[in-house]
């Protein structure tokens, strides 16, 4: 996908619209922005909750697989994707409120399209498996369905101008912003609450054949990598480059 589709470094930028350091800071000044009408704060409400709880059972699945092995080996599953979850239950509501008019349900395909695509950023870029994504854009969705299920508050004054610079702000920490460290604080939580000394590292399978081997085999080895790097991580203070089983991810 990642050969046919974008290079790898348009993929990389593309993964980089679901951080949470990019996209918490848009969340909070929408939700900010929202409150001042009654409607509004029920919709500010509802998102926040719902992200919250989204990111809390994100993180929580990212533990259990780092601290006790607790996945789903058959669907290569082992955490869900907090990108793929914030790009979800961000930018549908986002583009909802602030498009508005007659073109609100384009603004919203529009928010679901770039949420979509972040989740296909994640496996181009090898840091999660299409489970994991899958998990994350249904999670993500969940918490935008839950803003948008109230009716929509007016277009806030100055839409156009709240737009561009959201659109702008993106733009710049998707170039500049610093590597994202949420996953190595999850991986030393996980690793501080299940006393391990190093995350989890699922065993390779007993006997395949054919190119599932070499793949496995070759799965094997760069997993090993990324565990070195992350108990070297949580000594050093150094980043982490991503999961037990994946790479370059994060919450």
């Amino acid at each position: 996908m990642r050969a046919e589709l974008l290079p790898l470094a348009a993929w990389l930028r593309l993964s980089r619209l679901g951080e949470a350091q990019i996209l918490l800071p848009v969340l909070l000044l929408a939700c900010l922005g929202l409150a001042a009408s009654a409607r509004g704060r029920r919709v500010a409400v509802r998102w926040l909750g719902a992200t919250a709880l989204a990111a809390l059972l994100t993180t929580a699945s990212k533990l259990a697989f780092i601290g006790w092995g607790i996945g789903w080996e058959a669907l290569d599953f082992t955490g869900v994707s907090g990108h793929a979850m914030f790009a979800a239950a961000v930018l549908p509501p986002l583009l909802w409120w602030v498009g508005g008019g007659p073109l609100a349900a384009w603004w919203l395909a529009l928010g679901c399209a770039l949420a979509a695509a972040v989740g296909m950023s994640r496996v181009a870029v090898g840091a999660h498996s299409g489970s994991e994504v899958l998990a994350g854009l249904a999670l993500g969705f969940a918490a935008a369905l839950a803003a948008l299920s109230v009716r929509r508050p007016g277009v806030p004054r100055y839409a156009g101008f709240w737009l561009a610079a959201w659109i702008a702000w993106v733009a710049l920490m998707v170039q500049h912003a610093p590597p994202s460290r949420t996953h190595d604080w999850v991986t030393r939580m996980a690793l501080t609450l299940s006393g391990r000394d190093k995350p989890y590292q699922r065993p390779p399978p007993v006997a395949m054949v054919g190119a599932k081997a070499a793949h496995a085999a070759a799965s094997g080895r760069h997993r090993a990598r990324v565990n070195a790097g992350a108990v070297r991580a949580a000594g050093t203070g150094s980043g982490v480059p991503g999961p037990a089983s994946h790479p370059a991810q994060s919450p």
